[in-house]
């Protein structure tokens, strides 16, 4: 696989010392935003990578403004994009096929009762793709449209079912808790468990229709085509969609957010920012080229492409399967310096709830809240 190589010698960064600063903090951000985006003392990663400067550009200039930096953000996105490998230009029109309509009820006084659609759609031309769409009861002829999210499922053999609510822990319910609290949500099956009797199929079949492309690039692709769901819907407010996924699902977060601007907010439960803290090496993610410490890429590049739109990374900092924690803020702190030049305050940060790779009740009420501020309310907006 060919390397994209920046022209600026890389700076390994493995451990970060600071004082805790405070930020300014708006009336209508989340009030808790202050704990997240303090960072703690000092944090460490091992192995790191390459952790290049994002105040100088390519070719050595420094960045000092927001015009400076949005032309050096768009050379970096062509830089992944050229490591990612190519998908179709072209993007079929939004046709959605319904399968099965069931109405789930409400479970307390305060939640709606939802619509679960169970929809195919082209997601590449000439390749067929199954989600659940989940809107609260009445949505389409609601007087004013409702906000969307993106929902990402994790790593498990009931793909979409669980993050839907059709079976499986509650705890993992979390587009069907969403669309209880008013969203409408779309939660595509990953091009894994679509059509393929295993993860290597899977990939085998990605890999004879694009065989320069990754994995990662594919999750993109979809993922941007669940946006293009959303969007097509009459009564979705399309500058009103945000993102929300746990471990594989955070990864695609993380892409999506990264290369698609009509993101507004998003999520990253445990899907593990560092190269090494979880398997972006297998060949569904990133492949074995990022192995090598010296490979010039790195996520803290995707953090700053977000900016400014509110991001919460949210870790369980030890335990088994825990990808997320006080690590993290080693390539937080690197895309920090972009956020800055956005003002004040930057709504990038870390909740850190040190429960492991669970996601409990308390943490999504978090995730929720973070969402309805700055997706369903707009505080995010500049």
């Amino acid at each position: 696989m060919r390397w994209v190589y920046l022209s600026l010698v890389p700076l390994l960064t493995l451990v970060f010392i600071r004082e805790p600063a405070a930020q300014r903090v708006a009336a209508e951000d989340v009030v808790w935003l202050q704990t997240v985006v303090t960072a703690p003392p000092s944090s460490s990663l091992e192995r790191p990578g390459t952790l290049r400067s994002l105040l100088v550009d390519q070719q050595g200039h420094s960045v000092s403004n927001l015009g400076q930096w949005l032309q050096y953000r768009d050379f970096l996105r062509a830089s992944w994009k050229a490591f990612l490998g190519p998908m179709p230009a072209r993007r079929p029109p939004v046709s959605i096929e319904v399968l099965n309509a069931e109405v789930v009820p409400a479970e307390e006084a305060d939640e709606r009762p939802v619509m679960r659609q169970l929809v195919r759609y082209e997601g590449e031309p000439e390749i067929m793709v199954e989600g659940y769409l989940l809107s609260p009861q009445g949505a389409s002829d609601a007087p004013e449209r409702l906000p969307g999210i993106v929902a990402l499922h994790q790593t498990t053999d009931s793909s979409i079912d669980e993050i839907a609510g059709v079976r499986g822990p509650q705890a993992m319910m979390i587009g069907l808790k969403l669309a209880r609290q008013g969203f409408v949500v779309f939660c595509p099956r990953c091009f894994l468990w679509q059509d393929a009797a295993s993860l290597e199929e899977a990939v085998a079949m990605h890999q004879r229709r694009h065989p320069r492309t990754t994995g990662m690039a594919k999750m993109l692709y979809d993922a941007i085509r669940a946006v293009d769901v959303l969007e097509s819907l009459p009564y979705v407010e399309s500058r009103r969609i945000g993102a929300a996924g746990h471990s594989l699902g955070a990864k695609e977060v993380l892409y999506l957010m990264a290369f698609d601007d009509r993101v507004c907010a998003g999520v990253f439960s445990e899907g593990g920012l560092g190269f090494r803290s979880t398997n972006w090496n297998a060949p569904w993610y990133l492949g074995g080229a990022i192995d090598d410490d010296k490979f010039p890429l790195n996520h803290h590049q995707l953090l700053a492409m977000i900016a400014p739109r509110p991001f919460l990374v949210v870790g369980g900092e030890s335990g088994a399967g825990a990808a997320d924690g006080n690590r993290s803020w080693v390539l937080i702190e690197a895309a920090l310096p972009v956020w800055r030049l956005f003002g004040e305050p930057q709504r990038l940060g870390l909740l850190n709830h040190g429960e492991g790779h669970a996601l409990s009740e308390d943490t999504f009420a978090k995730l929720s809240q973070w969402l309805e501020v700055y997706v369903k309310r707009g505080a995010g907006d500049r």
